[in-house]
């Protein structure tokens, strides 16, 4: 039954304290993603390698933790408990990466770089990593618990969760970006922190509107003694602590991350091998194997994607004229973008969807997963057109910059929606919470192999020294014309395979 005290526009006032804090929570996370690269490049003097091996360990761990922290939440401390303890070590983390520390200089041929900073730095962006970890899962499920399986108000209450994500993606990476790269990069990160503070308070002052559906299901066995005096709470907590000082480390060292990820890699994919073979019937067996498929394609599909926070960030900064109706756009406020196309065009899509639907001629998911990874194509496709056109600077003109991130926002409409909703019908009941760690296993191996891509253009720039715009703009056309190639012909390639694949579903769409 509903309780009409507990209502706002026909929803649980609860959804509003999700919104509120996912928007404030995606504001940290986003104003801080597209400053980073920059940051380490043109305030620490980092090489374009060393940045881009720093932002692949960061975004691979960001996306890994999420599985560890829902599980955590899952079978002992609750969804509650968790959001506050990961908002906690996001707001510390945010505030920890706004001490810049010294400028690096180069002297007598060397660069002389701050590091006691950029420890700091590193072990901010461990309480981030782990913060995410603990929020991010949970936040989505308690928004999930405040509906019935039925009730019709529930894939609207999503679709409005969905737009905070993205409110507050577009104003942190517009303001965020604006406060780094002009006031300073402190004042960029300082904001995101800020954001993530006022989420944190949101969360704790909206408590009664959860309605007690986010508390641990359990709390006797939270309050066990396990270990030395200590309950099982404490070590959850103890743990997570602990855990970072591995991740301040690993962040530092990309090849343990590269290993970690591999090594991972094959052991599920070994593993899910050997369940499909020996444990499933042989309708199980062709829907997990067109679920691992799938989760294939969706590392192809983000790997491209994610250049956005990697070499299309550089390229902007380096060679597209940013000078808009008089106004000079910074590099990093491009990422806004995307959440933009998002919010104008994810209504249209879902029309569409229901549209074709009606008349019985939607896209299967297979179908629309080829179409989104066909549009990261050719996203760099338009970059690729793009750079015959230079103006009288050898710059690029923003528009194909514009025309990329619309390509790309089609695309993960098209694909991004659909993907957990695939796991949840493909995947054998009885391992589906596997599968969905796959799933964003799947996701932090792309962002990892995202940076090793960027790294192909890597310019090395002697301090100093402007960039040759011509050279650069050679150096990123080459690499976004392999991608265009790539995306598009892997689209291309599942779009054939689509009728045996939906053969294998066995009825699913």
């Amino acid at each position: 039954m509903i309780d009409s005290n507990d209502q706002f526009l026909g929803h649980p006032k609860g959804l509003y304290v999700c919104f509120a804090t996912e928007m404030w929570e995606r504001f940290s996370f986003y104003g801080m993603k597209y400053l980073l690269l920059l940051y380490l490049t043109k305030y620490h003097l980092f090489t374009d390698t060393m940045g881009l091996d720093v932002l692949g360990s960061y975004a691979a761990l960001v996306y890994s933790t999420p599985v560890i922290g829902g599980l955590l939440a899952d079978r002992y401390l609750g969804m509650r408990k968790a959001v506050i303890f990961g908002g906690c070590l996001l707001a510390l983390g945010h505030f920890g990466m706004a001490i810049e520390g010294s400028q690096a200089q180069y002297q007598n041929g060397e660069i002389i770089r701050d590091e006691s900073a950029l420890q700091v730095f590193y072990f901010s962006m461990a309480l981030i990593i782990v913060g995410v970890g603990f929020l991010k899962p949970n936040i989505s499920t308690i928004v999930g618990k405040l509906y019935g399986i039925n009730d019709p108000r529930r894939d609207s209450g999503f679709t409005l969760f969905y737009m905070g994500i993205n409110i507050g993606a577009f104003v942190a990476t517009l303001l965020c970006g604006y406060l780094g790269e002009t006031w300073g990069w402190r004042y960029g990160f300082g904001v995101a922190g800020i954001g993530m503070l006022i989420g944190l308070i949101i969360f704790l002052y909206g408590q009664r509107h959860l309605r007690g559906l986010a508390e641990p299901h359990d709390p006797i066995l939270l309050k066990q003694r396990i270990l030395f005096g200590l309950n099982r709470e404490s070590l959850i907590y103890l743990g997570g602590l602990i855990s970072l000082l591995g991740i301040w480390q690993l962040v530092q060292s990309p090849h343990s991350v590269e290993l970690s990820l591999n090594g991972l890699a094959l052991l599920v994919a070994l593993g899910l091998l050997w369940f499909i073979l020996a444990r499933c019937n042989p309708v199980e067996r062709g829907r997990m194997t067109v679920l691992m498929t799938l989760t294939f394609s969706t590392v192809v599909f983000w790997a491209l994607f994610e250049q956005t926070a990697a070499s299309m960030t550089l390229y902007a900064d380096r060679v597209v004229d940013r000078s808009i109706f008089g106004f000079d756009i910074k590099a990093s406020q491009f990422g806004a973008l995307n959440p933009l196309f998002i919010m104008l065009l994810a209504p249209l899509f879902a029309s569409l969807w229901t549209t074709l639907s009606k008349r019985k001629c939607e896209p299967n998911t297979p179908v629309k997963f080829s179409l989104g990874i066909i549009q990261a194509g050719l996203g760099f496709g338009a970059l690729v057109l793009g750079a015959s056109f230079p103006n009288e600077t050898g710059q690029v003109a923003a528009i194909w910059l514009v025309l990329a991130y619309l390509l790309h926002t089609t695309g993960e409409l098209c694909l991004s929606p659909v993907g957990l909703s695939a796991v949840t019908k493909l995947s054998v009941p009885r391992i589906v919470g596997l599968m969905m760690g796959t799933w964003f296993l799947a996701t932090a191996y792309s962002e990892f192999v995202a940076a090793q891509i960027a790294k192909l253009a890597a310019i090395d720039v002697t301090v100093g020294q402007q960039i040759d715009t011509a050279s650069a703009l050679a150096s990123y056309t080459n690499l976004f014309g392999t991608l265009f190639i790539v995306g598009c012909g892997a689209g291309v390639l599942l779009l054939l395979l689509c009728p045996i694949l939906k053969k294998h579903m066995h009825g699913i769409h």
